[in-house]
């Protein structure tokens, strides 16, 4: 694809916006060369890993180097498909020695060549392919053309016919060798991450006029590098990888073009990465990503995790790329769109050169959502992660078995970007039709040169026998937030003008009203222990000084106010010292929140903390033992230094309601009790193992600020699970055990409220054929403390 003009709708969507400067974007990638020339005026920054060491910059003769030896390797690609074409030229030219009737080889004077036996036979086929060419309209005509003009540009330079191929070969290679042998092995790493990065800046942010123009020049971009590291797998490790979607979230992008590729055979991430990528979705930030150029039925991380829109590559001629991975998570939310021939920048020059693979289709998908996301501001509208993902895949066009060997490759279908253009607003994009999908009335040269979508729809007159009118198609499905694309249909092709109508859009369309992200709001139901802090030292030494003398081994000692059986002891005697400390929500350890209670019911606030403080304070066997607690209120804009010099946002307290503290061996009991009839086999210890590993995997693995509504909800899921465990209490005393936590959009939900759909699922360990048990609480969290919605619903599942 020599110019991005050519896809269809791109010069009609660039003459809406270039990209709005509000829409911010980070790169997850190696270093770019940010002083190009492509690169003046845009609006673009570098934020350097906190978690890596700063090296010394690389060397300018080895960036020089590197240019030469892809230079050197270039010509040597031109050298061997031109020792092909020269192979199988010959092969063509020499004829077989004819026969005679007995099988003896003929004489030469008895042999007879045709042409076609004499020469190559493309003349012929190109003639008659030609002639087809002109009885059609002049779009379609000059389409064709500019393909073939372009094709001409990006091709190698003439070789020489009498070169010696194999010396020439030979050459280049030594040569490259001597090359690659001077630069270090640490320096090779960084370099492939500055030329990688470079590339797709300059196809994303080059600026209208320079040697590389991109595809949403005045978008706002920050270089997050990945690969400014020693070795690879320093700079793919999951630590470093939630670092970058961690950093990039706190930095308030709206998109994260991660080009890096976590190998997983399984489709699974690390859980580190898969809660980076969570929480960055949660904060309506869309994550594009390669889906991997190691050919065949194999997975990336980020890209094969849900909700990622994955990129594969699409040739020139509509076909995918034999080596874009396909497959899996890839087949739902997957889109195929150009990435061959693709003009991108290169670090230490301003020489632009042509480059191909999935990650040069990922910047395409990545400047076209930054673009969408500019038109939604320009209407009005907030930046909708969740709905422009949608627009691509309800709008992708699927493959033709018939034209595409491996209808799978093309994941879930080819970009249509007049199609997405019109789900995400309802409206056709200026001067474009949206392509819509139809049988195939075409003869195959034909529907070849279409390239399956990258043609303009417009009335074709075929040069044979005129076509029969085709039959309506049925609208394109549309995919709600965690429906599975649709399965490909037919190809998409236009029909003849005396036969088509008009098509009428789909009668459902999405826009960015229909897929409200979870959004963050001032509201908090957070999980975590209880703890609390001075501030200063002045007041520290108050609490010491107030705080009675303890005796120790039979000796009087002075109190110690950071031990918290004496604080609890001295706050039981003196309630009203509660307010004179700072009062903390911990997660795993570590301050979150600083609770203030307020209002009228402040005193009992502060009672109930003490409360919760002493018994996290209990011996586990203790009845009265609190594993966790849970703190519902609104979030403040302000903040609290601690006396360690963190400083903490403030969540205030109206009233004690929603403060639970989670009582694990009182559950037990009551549990235990529940089931004790119906299952004699029942034990109060698998009981207690099987509700700790619950409550283990609820807190360690889903553990949340509490803050976004899918997050409240499952928070009080869990609190509300360990209150009526009485209803599963019989899955959890047959040794079952929690298997997964989904939270979902519910679609069903009262006026004026806000409902989540909470699935909890269970399994047996020690059966791998036993059904699993599922629990759906439905939560509404419209309000400060959530409320759950009717019953909680069970039923089984085949595993």
């Amino acid at each position: 694809m020599p110019d991005f003009a050519a896809i269809p709708g791109f010069a009609a969507l660039q003459a809406l916006t270039l990209g709005d400067s509000r829409i911010k974007i980070a790169v997850l990638d190696g270093p770019a060369d940010l002083d190009r020339t492509c690169f003046k005026g845009a609006n673009l920054s570098r934020v350097n890993p906190y978690w890596q060491e700063e090296l010394e910059p690389i060397d300018p003769v080895y960036i020089q180097q590197e240019l030469k030896i892809r230079a050197l390797t270039e010509q040597r690609k031109a050298l061997k498909k031109s020792m092909k074409e020269c192979e199988k030229q010959d092969a063509e030219i020499i004829p077989s020695t004819p026969t005679d009737g007995n099988g003896e080889p003929q004489s030469p004077s008895n042999t007879q060549v045709t042409p076609s036996e004499s020469g190559r036979t493309t003349g012929p086929l190109r003639k008659i392919f030609n002639a087809l060419l002109e009885d059609m309209d002049a779009p379609l005509r000059d389409y064709y053309r500019q393909l073939r003009d372009a094709k001409q540009l990006s091709s190698p330079p003439n070789i020489p016919q009498n070169i010696d191929h194999t010396d020439a070969i030979d050459a280049l290679e030594a040569e490259i060798k001597e090359l690659v042998e001077a630069i270090p092995e640490s320096v090779k790493i960084r370099l492939n991450g500055v030329f990688h990065a470079t590339g797709i800046f300059g196809t994303m942010f080059g600026q209208p006029g320079s040697p590389v123009e991109g595809i949403a020049p005045h978008c706002t971009a920050i270089n997050i590098p990945l690969f400014e590291t020693a070795t690879t797998g320093e700079a793919l490790s999951p630590l470093s990888l939630a670092h970058a979607f961690n950093l990039a979230r706190d930095l308030g992008v709206h998109i994260i073009h991660c080009a890096a590729c976590h190998p997983t055979q399984t489709g699974f991430a690390h859980e580190m990465i898969q809660k980076a990528v969570q929480q960055c979705q949660e904060n309506n930030i869309l994550i594009v990503a390669p889906a991997g150029n190691d050919k065949g039925e194999c997975f990336c991380v980020p890209a094969v995790l849900p909700n990622v829109l994955s990129v594969g590559m699409m040739k020139d001629d509509g076909q995918p790329a034999s080596y874009s991975n396909w497959g899996g998570q890839y087949q739902h939310q997957g889109i195929l769109a150009p990435g061959e021939n693709i003009v991108a920048a290169q670090p230490g020059t301003n020489e632009p050169a042509r480059q191909e693979g999935t990650s040069l289709s990922a910047p395409l998908m990545t400047g076209l959502s930054a673009l969408l996301m500019s038109l939604q501001l320009q209407r009005g509208e907030q930046p909708n992660a969740e709905a422009v993902r949608l627009a691509w895949l309800n709008s992708a066009l699927p493959c033709d078995p018939e034209t595409v060997e491996e209808p799978e490759r093309c994941l879930a279908g080819r970009l249509n970007l007049a199609g997405a253009y019109h789900c995400l607003t309802g409206q056709s994009l200026p001067g474009v039709q949206p392509a819509t999908v139809m049988p195939s009335t075409i003869t195959r040269p034909t529907a070849n040169l279409l390239a399956l979508g990258l043609v303009e729809p417009a009335p074709i007159h075929a040069p044979v026998a005129p076509l029969k009118a085709a039959p309506s198609p049925e609208p394109t499905p549309i995919l709600t937030a965690t429906a599975p694309v649709s399965q490909p249909v037919s190809l998409p092709t236009v029909l003849p003008a005396a036969a088509s109508a008009p098509v009428a859009p789909p009668a459902t369309t999405l826009s960015s009203a229909t897929v409200t992200p979870s959004a963050v709001s001032n509201k908090v139901y957070a999980l975590g222990t209880i703890g609390y802090d001075f501030g200063t030292e002045a007041r520290r030494d108050t609490f010491k000084q107030k705080m009675p003398a303890v005796a120790s081994d039979g000796t009087i000692v002075p109190a110690n106010p950071y031990d918290a059986r004496q604080m609890v002891n001295y706050l039981d005697q003196n309630p009203t010292a509660a307010k004179s400390l700072i009062w903390t929500l911990n997660l795993d350890l570590n301050p979150i929140y600083v609770v203030e209670p307020k209002n009228a019911f402040a005193n009992d606030i502060y009672e109930t903390l003490i409360q919760m403080l002493a018994g996290q304070l209990e011996a586990e066997n203790s009845e009265d033992y609190i594993e966790r607690v849970s703190i519902p209120g609104r979030l403040q804009h302000k903040t609290v230094d601690l006396f360690s010099g963190q400083v903490l946002p403030v969540v205030e307290i109206e009233n004690s309601r929603g403060m639970y503290g989670w009582q694990v061996n009182e559950l037990v009991r009551s549990a235990f009790t529940m089931v004790r009839d119906r299952i004699p086999t029942a034990t109060d210890v698998a009981m207690q193992r099987s509700l700790d590993s619950f409550l283990q995997r609820i807190y360690f693995e889903l553990g949340n600020l509490g803050q976004l509504a899918r997050e409240r909800a499952l928070n009080f899921a869990a609190t509300n699970a360990f209150q009526a465990a009485s209803t599963f209490a019989e899955a959890i005393a047959l040794g079952m055990q929690l298997d997964s936590i989904e939270v979902e959009k519910s679609p069903f939900c009262r006026i004026n409220s806000d409902c989540w759909d909470v699935i909890l699922m269970f399994l047996d360990p020690e059966n791998s054929h036993r059904a699993k048990k599922v629990f759906r609480f439905t939560i509404d969290v419209k309000d400060t403390v959530p409320v759950t919605l009717g019953d909680v619903r069970s039923w089984s599942v085949l595993r």
